[in-house]
């Protein structure tokens, strides 16, 4: 799935048009204009490519008065920055996020069974992705009631400030020693008491993470992010360490998730079992077998190892991808590629085998490649750029969930 991030501020572009259009141009210096507009724009050329994983953003610009304050995610480019703008006329405020009216509060947990990330800080903003409750994010800003926060997988999207208990160092410390449980069932509830009958304290989906407790017989206690005390039936749930050590990205296990979720519904930005896009679907599959994989389709198709499906003139071609294919390699998209060379990738699915993938398009559905299937798929056939292999694949963006430090810090 591609997002499209909406939120860079475009004050040097509506400063500059307000000047030309005012008639003040003379006292205006646009080289410097100009230099500032290159650097940035080389800056994140270099390293800030993919706005989803990376910042720099100008915050503010006075044109005539050549000052300018632009914000960024990483150290690495605040110091970049400064480094090339020190031979400019100007002044130039660098400023690095976390942002320091956060205070120690830079960690946070989330506290809902789904939270909804959005691509700017608004109710009505697009949907970015989702994280599930137990999950740590750190946060970046705040703006209003919302925070901007980086997930597990890298991924800097807002969200409700309701949606997340902040934490400082000491605390998310503490978070990462308590023993935890994962609650493994598709949906279900947490209880007021050690008894079904009991009030609900809040819904539950799979891969819900709690701090635990205690136990009797039949139900665990947990905790949650924000200390409410609730109970959750052993039958629906793991001690998360136990649930980590029976995970196994194996072909089998891979698609036995994905087919769990056969007739869910597609979501945009839908990263959960209330709902999935076809990026969300993927990444779902691969978590509930123990990995952390990048979020969009446009970011997973750069892991993992090529795999060869397409002939000379870029075509698919059924024997060539027969041969090549194994189940769980991820299949990918471009709507556009009839008009656009190199067009970016906007579908990805997970192949089964025998010429058949699994998806979230309209519905969690099982379709082929084959021309003669009944399930035959024209439109994502014609469309197929690549495959990649993620099974078996030493990659640092796939990575094992005991192995990322948001989910364990040794």
């Amino acid at each position: 799935m591609i997002k499209m991030m909406h939120f860079f501020n475009k004050t040097l572009y509506l400063v500059l048009f307000t000047i030309y259009t005012t008639g003040s141009i003379a006292q205006v210096d646009s080289s410097i204009y100009d230099q500032v507009q290159y650097i940035i724009d080389a800056t994140r050329k270099e390293f800030a490519p993919d706005k989803r994983t990376k910042l720099l953003e100008v915050i503010e610009a006075d044109v005539k008065k050549n000052t300018y304050i632009v914000q960024t995610s990483e150290i690495e480019i605040k110091e970049k920055l400064e480094s090339r703008f020190a031979s400019i006329k100007g002044v130039f405020h660098v400023t690095n996020l976390p942002e320091k009216s956060l205070g120690t509060h830079i960690y946070g947990i989330v506290n809902l069974s789904v939270a909804n990330l959005r691509t700017s800080p608004s109710h009505a903003a697009e949907m970015a992705t989702q994280l599930l409750l137990g999950t740590q994010v750190d946060i970046l800003q705040k703006q209003g009631g919302n925070y901007r926060i980086r997930t597990p997988e890298g991924y800097i999207a807002w969200v409700p400030s309701s949606s997340i208990v902040p934490m400082n160092e000491a605390e998310i410390t503490a978070w990462h020693k308590k023993k935890k449980i994962i609650y493994t069932a598709e949906f279900g509830k947490s209880f007021s008491h050690p008894h079904t009958s009991s009030q609900r304290v809040s819904d539950l989906v799979y891969g819900n993470i709690f701090s635990m407790r205690g136990e009797d017989q039949d139900f665990y206690e947990v905790a949650y992010p924000d200390q409410r005390i609730a109970y959750i039936p052993k039958s629906e749930a793991l001690l998360f360490t136990d649930w980590l050590t029976t995970r196994q990205a194996t072909a089998d296990h891979i698609l036995t998730s994905a087919k769990s979720m056969l007739g869910l519904p597609y979501l945009w930005g839908g990263t959960s079992v209330k709902g999935v896009d076809c990026s969300g679907f993927t990444k779902m599959s691969f978590f509930m077998n123990g990995y952390v994989i990048p979020r969009d389709a446009s970011q997973q198709v750069l892991a993992g190892n090529a795999i060869d499906i397409l002939d000379s003139a870029e075509n698919f071609a059924p024997e060539i991808a027969l041969k090549n294919l194994k189940p769980a390699d991820l299949l990918f998209f471009a709507a556009d590629k009839k008009n656009t060379a190199n067009a970016r990738v906007t579908h990805v699915a997970i192949y089964i085998g025998n010429g058949e993938f699994i998806h979230a398009a309209g519905t969690v559905r099982i379709n082929s490649l084959l021309k003669g299937a009944v399930n035959y798929d024209d439109v994502q056939t014609r469309t197929i750029i690549g495959a990649r292999r993620y099974i078996e694949t030493k990659d640092a963006a796939i990575q094992k969930i005991e192995e990322n430090p948001y989910y364990s810090k040794n």
